[in-house]
């Protein structure tokens, strides 16, 4: 089989996961390109890739596939490098980006011709970031969505599942238009709203300092992703600024009408309002990763008392079932159990169940 270069721009957690999946690959060679030399570096070391290229330029001119893994306004930097390199040979290129209009209204503009160009979006992260945290199996069961582009046809497509199939990923091809209102609504928006629900609960802390030691269980658990990176999401914001805008008038409409509901008092219909609310989100898929990193969690109802945290970690460390988070629930409105245990697969969590069970805990799960 004929041997295929394959350019991974950009050695982060997303980056250097896919490097780790496109390693699987029988007559494949990575080469690594990043503008922190110890990205690089690490990359070696660990054979996440091959090697490193010297430049931008110069992955590309050995590339037959390139991955840019890179932010939104870099992403489309690089494809406007795209359009001035004499290339001898078609390059197929494609992008991670969680915006979509702005990478492919770019790549439309380009007129190399031995340019192909296909959108991706694999809808998997975690809460750590660089290439220390990337892992083979961050796509496992999550959507990755491809987005045909400039000179793309299915052929295109179809090598780019092929050569990712051992992330386990669910592959749906569609538009850039579908796509942006789609993770609008179940990434970006969301993200929005946690940050302010915390600015909220902030206004508020100058009235009831003892707020900040209330704002435990639910509140935390609902405004987690706000602790996200700002810099990032800033740039997500303003690259799908239509779609957020849209969204914000969508909202705004719907927390005037919520508010209505209560100030006249109508019972019935806030009850029905709530229960739809139940049923819509009982019914959402439990086993398929979203655009938000989830946690499985473990609750351990354990006693206060030296020593009681260390017991459980270390039954659970023996097993070699790694812990993503930690915490002790001050606030346990609807919870059995003082201590949450946060894992990062769903296997994980059912061993971790299981085994602390064997031991005598009491132990729920969501």
């Amino acid at each position: 089989m004929e041997q295929t270069t394959i350019f991974v721009v950009g050695l982060g957690l997303i980056g250097g996961s896919i490097a780790l999946n496109l390693q699987n690959n029988t007559n494949v060679t990575i080469i690594g390109f990043d503008g922190n030399d110890r990205a690089i570096d690490y990359s070696l070391e660990n054979n996440i890739i091959d090697q490193r290229a010297n430049s931008f330029e110069d992955g590309v001119l050995q590339a037959d596939i390139v991955f840019l893994a890179t932010p939104t306004s870099i992403t489309r930097s690089y494809i406007h490098k795209l359009d001035d390199m004499e290339l001898n040979k078609e390059v197929l290129v494609t992008d991670v980006c969680s915006v979509k209009k702005p990478v492919m209204d770019m790549a439309q503009s380009l007129t190399n011709q031995q340019i192909v160009f296909v959108g991706g979006h694999p809808m998997a992260g975690s809460h750590k970031n660089g290439i220390e945290a990337a892992k083979a199996h961050l796509f496992e069961n999550a959507y990755y969505l491809f987005i045909p582009g400039i000179n793309a046809n299915e052929k295109h497509i179809s090598m780019l599942e092929q050569l990712l199939h051992s992330t386990r990923s669910y592959f749906v091809t569609v538009d850039v238009e579908a796509h942006d209102q789609m993770t609008g609504v179940i990434s970006h928006f969301p993200h929005l709203i946690a940050s302010a629900l915390v600015h909220q609960a902030r206004s508020w802390h100058s009235t009831h300092p003892f707020l900040h030691e209330l704002a435990a269980g639910g509140f935390r658990d609902i405004t987690r992703i706000a602790s996200s990176h700002p810099k990032m999401w800033n740039d997500i914001f303003f690259q799908n600024r239509e779609t957020m805008i849209s969204l914000l008038t969508d909202w705004i409409h719907e927390m005037n009408h919520l508010k209505s509901l209560v100030e006249t008092l109508e019972h019935d219909e806030l009850h029905t309002y709530l229960e739809q609310a139940k049923q819509y989100r009982d019914g959402l898929p439990v086993k398929q990763k979203g655009a938000i990193p989830s946690f499985y969690d473990v609750y351990v109802d354990i006693h206060d008392q030296p020593g009681a945290l260390s017991e459980v970690t270390h039954i659970v460390a023996q097993e070699t079932i790694s812990i993503v988070n930690i915490q002790i629930l001050e606030i346990r409105e609807g919870i059995t159990g003082a201590l949450r245990l946060s894992f990062q697969t769903e296997k994980d969590q059912k061993r971790a169940k299981i085994l602390l069970q064997s031991n005598g805990y009491e132990v729920t799960i969501e």
